[in-house]
């Protein structure tokens, strides 16, 4: 193989213009140190300039050691920093720290200075391994450049070059981070036993890549795959189809599998327990929550700032508020910091049941300890806000959210019109939706069953008729909740034929009515005397089972 047909390449491919990479160039990453790591830092620094000033008596493999356990603290500035300082006082670098730079330019996201050292070591006659290789292609896969990095995959293959498992885990893991688990499996296929053998780490990327586009029972088939090869499954393969079981819904199937990697002495860790914690608790089923979190305790591991959120969500969705905030104040004492989600589960939790000067309180702590509020905690806020109707104070957070760069959505405008509507302020609703049209915020389905109902309890029924139907002629799917207002709307003003024949429309167009569009009709027609239309329409529920759905 001639390493100067691969210098071509790799000319032609990456850097059309090669120059040395020059440090004054080179951005520095900021990062914020314990003192103690910064202390091991200056103390590597120190050895390595005293190394450099022992000059010929040095080995560049103490060089090549210093710059490695830099890189290992992530401190990858430096070592760029230290290894110019070392080519300029003459000490000739080799592949190993040539390879440590060609990581730090990776980890920078400099991917055109990698392939820059990657030239000067094929100018320099040194012989590229598989760890100079991996270490490429993994910079390009961190820059979500997988598409490059198959790319460059493909020349080395041509050019007589050998990959070994590791560049194939790299490669599948690219493939499955930008959503490409069909290609990932295609290289699995293509690999398997050709080039290397497949193992855990590829078909666990790929099945965790499967589990999170629902594509479950596909990345079952591989698992059961693996087992066909005695390729055994570890922790990160199980918790990835837990995971994806728990995506689709499938919480039985996922406690299964934890069963049978229990059996098989696979010992579930931190984020296995968090996944079924935050499953069970989406369903609103906290008491199974918490006897998950009682057998992870019992195991003695400790749960982390997802599981301590996911269990305050659960007790927040049952509006069990004081035992999430009891939660909330006990991670502290458990080595655990809250963090901004916490912080909007709560501030949520707190405004569902009203108490939103409370929440207002979690805001201002917020603000105390530097943590930044997201989209998320605002909407929160001035939703509790704009529901007891103080649209001032929710237009103050709006504002701010403005001054900190983060730009209010539909749903934080659909909180403020609710507050509006709900007061009685419908022209200022009206105006707010124009106002949001203006500057490029396109209102949603749910924007306009705010306004409907709005007009509708304002006694403006031929308005509200106006919206739905303009929205009908758009073409807009309206749906069970905007026709059950507009029903409703009907039903105050005693105008029953226009209420049943709104009915029809629904079903008509594919709008199944619910348990609250039967009632609203049924009540009214009982107050008014109307029982037989009453009687018929009750039986029509019933016979649709939405009789069990009263509340």
């Amino acid at each position: 193989m001639s390493f100067s047909n691969l210098r071509s390449v790799v000319f032609s491919l990456f850097i059309p213009n090669f120059r040395h990479p020059n440090p004054k160039f080179i951005p520095r990453k900021m990062y914020s140190r314990l003192r103690d790591d910064e202390e091991d830092k200056d103390n590597l620094v120190s050895s390595f300039n005293r190394l450099l000033h022992q000059n010929r008596t040095a080995s560049i493999f103490q060089f090549g050691k210093i710059l490695g356990s830099l890189v290992k603290a992530n401190h990858y500035s430096t070592a760029v920093s230290l290894h110019r300082q070392m080519e300029l006082m003459g000490v000739p670098s080799n592949l190993v720290t040539l390879t440590i730079l060609i990581n730090c330019y990776s980890h920078l996201g400099l991917n055109s200075l990698s392939f820059s050292v990657f030239a000067n070591i094929l100018k320099k006659g040194y012989h590229p391994n598989a760890i100079t290789f991996n270490t490429i292609i993994k910079g390009l896969c961190l820059k979500g450049q997988i598409h490059q990095a198959l790319h460059f995959h493909d020349k080395l293959l041509a050019l007589g070059f050998q990959l070994n498992r590791v560049s194939y885990g790299i490669l599948i893991n690219g493939l499955c981070k930008v959503g490409e688990t069909r290609a990932a499996l295609q290289l699995l296929r293509h690999v398997d036993g050709k080039l290397v053998q497949p193992d855990v780490v590829m078909y666990s990327t790929i099945i965790d890549g499967m589990c999170k586009y629902k594509l479950v029972d596909d990345a079952f088939d591989l698992y059961f795959e693996m087992i066909v090869k005695r390729i055994s499954p570890d922790v990160v393969t199980y918790t990835a189809l837990i995971s994806g079981f728990c995506i689709v819904g499938k919480i039985k199937e996922a406690i299964d599998l934890f069963n049978k990697m229990i059996l098989e002495n696979i010992n579930p860790d931190v984020y296995t327990f968090s996944i079924l914690v935050d499953a069970f608790c989406k369903e609103g089923k906290v008491k199974e929550a918490k006897n998950v979190f009682a057998v992870m305790m019992k195991k003695d591991i400790k749960p982390n700032i997802v599981t301590y959120n996911s269990l305050m969500d659960g007790y927040c969705l049952v509006k069990e508020v004081n035992r999430a905030k009891d939660i909330f104040n006990t991670m502290p004492q458990r080595g655990v910091s809250a963090n901004v989600r916490s912080y909007s589960i709560m501030i949520n939790g707190l405004c569902k049941i009203q108490m939103v000067d409370e929440a207002m309180n979690l805001f201002e702590q917020m603000h105390c300890r530097n943590i930044i509020p997201d989209v998320v905690t605002y909407n929160s806020l001035i939703d509790g806000l704009s529901k007891q109707g103080r649209i001032s104070y929710a237009l103050k957070l709006v504002d701010e959210m403005h001054d900190r760069g983060q730009p209010p959505d539909i749903i934080t405008y659909n909180s403020i019109l609710g507050g509006l509507c709900k007061n009685h302020y419908v022209e200022e609703a009206i105006a707010l939706i124009t106002k949001l049209k203006e500057i490029g915020i396109q209102p949603d389905m749910f924007t306009y069953t705010i306004l409907i109902e709005g007009l509708c309890k304002s006694g403006r029924l031929k308005d509200a008729q106006k919206v739905f139907e303009d929205l009908l002629v758009k073409g807009y799917n309206l749906d069970v909740c905007t026709y059950t207002i507009m029903i409703k709307g009907f039903c105050k003003n005693d105008l029953f034929d226009e209420a049943l024949a709104m009915l029809s429309k629904m079903k008509d167009g594919g709008c199944i009515p619910n348990a609250k569009t039967y009632e609203t009709i049924i009540l009214s027609l009982f107050e008014k005397d109307e029982n037989d239309k009453a009687e018929k329409l009750l039986r029509e529920m019933i016979g649709r089972g939405l009789l069990k759905d009263i509340n």
